[in-house]
């Protein structure tokens, strides 16, 4: 439902384009006309890696123009409204603009959001990877009910969500999953979301309806494009090739199409049995490892920097983050932030942005701020 508006609300003044705010809009259009520059250079694709580069700033400045110009527009049509709904007193027009409010108030949150994503790869996609842990057929349950969750946030964003791996727990639930999500700045923010999450709940597979605890691990790396080097030697890898799982019947894959990759020296492991093809699957293998192997140095390097420093840095991969208690209360609670609420189904659901903005914001503060 619309927010409801005052009969004597002032009329909303335009964004301004000078005044910065959530981004500097005039400098972002200083710096799309020097990348159409760029892009108008003959000589442009002489180096690929560069041009591609250009291309992807480019987009990237085209969407966060085209929304600042949407809230300006957004913004200007709700004044109107209001001053024609103050003249007529007209309740109708005034429910109007404040629709119209209320879109362009989630459109400034999204704004506000993406301005704490600088990261070098916050704007690409991202594969999320999720573990059952400690609990036993509760954990995988809870893997599959997170990776739920997971979908339903990325399809309120507009992501697309494709699953690459999938290996189902013994009696119900998934002991693992591996997918992909897809859109703009989907790392940036799903980053966010790694680490251990634990949920508290009277178990379903429990006959004496006890009490139980589950963990399950989430592993987030940005999807590496081709213009990134990462080196790997066919000889460091061990390449398995298996029959995919299925529902059964028809879905049952008959040939051995599924492909596990173990990178020797890390020992890093990766499989894909999403498509019917052999090739295909070990295409998308190959991503994840690459995407992996990147994300393994980029940390090395960072824990590096931090020990020449002298710096104590706690490691959050596989920390605890967040607790979804479903019994005796009903209440969420991210452990970093402290941010809570008893709205348990929503996020279970996909309200995972409250949750995201703090951690980022948490992290652009350099509060907490583990790696």
């Amino acid at each position: 439902m619309p927010a409801s508006l005052p009969n004597d609300c002032a009329p909303c003044a335009h964004v301004s384009t000078s005044s910065g705010g959530v981004f500097d809009p005039d400098g972002l259009r200083r710096r799309l006309e020097a990348l159409e520059a760029e892009t108008a250079r003959p000589d442009l694709w002489n180096d690929r890696e560069q041009a591609e580069k250009i291309l992807r700033e480019k987009a990237v400045l085209d969407r966060e123009i085209a929304v600042f110009d949407a809230l300006e527009s957004g913004l200007g049509d709700t004044e109107v409204l209001l001053e024609l709904a103050a003249e007529a007193d007209d309740e109708e027009t005034r429910a109007e603009a404040a629709s119209k409010l209320d879109v362009a108030s989630g459109e400034l949150d999204d704004a506000e959001l993406r301005a704490l994503l600088g990261g070098e790869h916050d704007v690409a996609n991202a594969i999320l990877s999720i573990n059952s842990g400690a609990g036993g057929t509760d954990a995988c349950d809870w893997a599959e009910m997170l990776m739920r969750m997971f979908a339903r946030w990325a399809d309120g964003r507009g992501y697309e969500v494709e699953v690459l791996d999938s290996q189902a727990g013994e009696e119900a639930g998934i002991r693992s999953v591996t997918f992909t999500v897809a859109g703009p700045y989907a790392y940036g923010y799903a980053k966010a979301e790694e680490g251990v999450h634990r949920l508290v709940r009277i178990s379903p597979f429990d006959s004496q309806a006890r009490r139980h605890t589950a963990f399950a691990s989430v592993t987030v790396v940005p999807e590496i494009d081709d213009t990134i080097e990462v080196e790997i030697d066919e000889k460091d890898l061990r390449v398995d090739t298996y029959r995919a799982g299925g529902a059964g019947g028809q879905h049952v894959n008959k040939t051995d199409s599924a492909v596990r990759l173990t990178h020797i020296p890390t020992g890093i492991v990766v499989q894909c049995q999403n498509e019917r093809s052999q090739h295909k699957n070990r295409s998308s293998a190959m991503k994840v490892l690459r995407a992996r192997l990147f994300e393994r140095a980029r940390r090395e390097r960072e824990e590096a920097m931090a020990a020449a420093r002298g710096e104590q840095r706690t490691i959050d991969f596989g920390s605890q983050i967040r607790s979804y208690t479903l019994h005796p209360q009903q209440r969420v609670k991210d452990h970093r932030t402290g941010v809570e609420t008893g709205n348990v189904d929503a996020v279970l659901e996909g309200a995972l942005d409250p949750f995201i903005r703090a951690t980022l914001l948490q992290k652009a503060s350099g509060i907490g701020e583990t790696s």
